[in-house]
């Protein structure tokens, strides 16, 4: 015999959070009218501390959490088998008393090549001013959060790692802090090696044509695992290299024989943050916090993507804290709370 019961299952299933998940809706205008037609409406969680209410008498430092490509918001609710989720990590981590209090903010930048790289382009919409104009604003006019760049922090793994470098130098107006999981970065190592692979796998399954990709894929319910790559690398190039002469398309780095065009691929490099750091010094340094780390069995080799920036930083006087570690590119989320914790600690008044 059973009976009904209320409230959340508990763990494994549904932990009752001690502190409040916002979930909001927000419409935003730098997204109207971006290239590919996605949508400007777009869900936003906002993350209160247990006994944190809008009201809210002491200003509070925040941090912004970015996803990597493919990312988009409800994902952070997908539970690893005999893990919390993400939402339950930092829930966890105020209700023990680990980090002072602070208003956590997931942002949501997904497109329909599955990531914006958090930058303006015309080959996927303004997600750089989204995150940078529009968000900061928003937030501070309805949550206790300090109105400035020195105590307000971002992070995020993978693309949202490599938003969470370069935004910060782009932007160091908006963002004070920063904390990067294996973020695209030392692109020869990242991306160079992935060129031959998708030139080959566009030639064998869709004759060397990008339209015939997109055709196919168009719809494709479920789409196939090895599309997946193609989409992601055209989604960088839309990105790093938009088509000047069509919105919401992208110039490839490489020609159908695999071979690298370099006036592409220069446009590509000009933007990964090793390259970027010597030219944002300034920015570098007004920095409170930059912690960086990866996985010594990082698949992408964005291990030695954070070295490369690490190395920077140590040349340009640039305090920070650099962390490889026993793991791959998989199943980071167990760091990401320590690393929230390292911002909010740096960004606290």
């Amino acid at each position: 015999m059973i009976r009904a019961v209320d409230g959340p299952e508990g763990a494994p299933w549904e932990r009752p959070l001690h502190g409040t998940l916002d979930r909001l809706v927000v419409e935003s205008e730098a997204l109207t009218d971006n290239p590919l037609g996605d949508p400007s409406i777009r869900p936003l969680y906002v993350y209160r501390p247990p006994g944190v209410e809008p009201d809210h008498p002491k200003s509070l430092p925040s941090v912004y959490v970015i996803q990597g490509y493919t990312g988009q918001l409800d994902m952070w609710f997908n539970r690893t088998p005999f893990e919390p989720t993400m939402i339950e990590r930092v829930d966890a981590m105020f209700a023990d008393g680990a980090c002072p209090d602070a208003i956590i903010v997931f942002v949501d930048a997904w497109t329909t090549f599955g990531g914006s790289q958090f930058l303006n382009s015309t080959g996927t919409g303004r997600y750089l001013d989204y995150l940078c104009d529009e968000l900061p604003p928003f937030i501070d006019e309805r949550y206790p959060t300090f109105s400035d760049r020195d105590h307000r922090g971002l992070t995020g793994k993978s693309s949202g790692g490599y938003g969470a470098m370069v935004v910060p130098m782009l932007r160091p107006d908006v963002f004070g802090a920063l904390a990067s999981h294996a973020g695209d970065a030392l692109f020869e190592a990242c991306y160079l090696p992935e060129f031959p692979v998708r030139a080959r796998q566009l030639r064998d399954a869709f004759d060397g044509s990008w339209d015939k990709f997109f055709e196919a894929a168009q719809g494709a319910d479920p789409p196939k695992d090895e599309w997946i790559h193609l989409l992601e690398m055209y989604g960088y190039a839309a990105a790093y290299s938009p088509d000047p002469a069509t919105p919401g398309r992208a110039l490839i780095p490489f020609d159908a024989n695999g071979r690298l065009i370099a006036h592409i691929w220069a446009q590509w490099v000009e933007k990964d943050p090793v390259r970027m750091a010597p030219r944002r010094a300034d920015a570098l340094r007004s920095m409170r916090r930059i912690y960086i780390d990866a996985g010594r069995s990082d698949e992408y080799f964005l291990d030695l993507g954070a070295q490369a920036f690490a190395a920077e930083l140590a040349k340009l006087g640039v305090d920070h804290t650099c962390e490889l570690f026993d793991g791959t590119h998989a199943r980071l989320t167990y760091r990401y709370p320590a690393a929230i914790r390292e911002l909010v600690t740096a960004l606290a008044p």
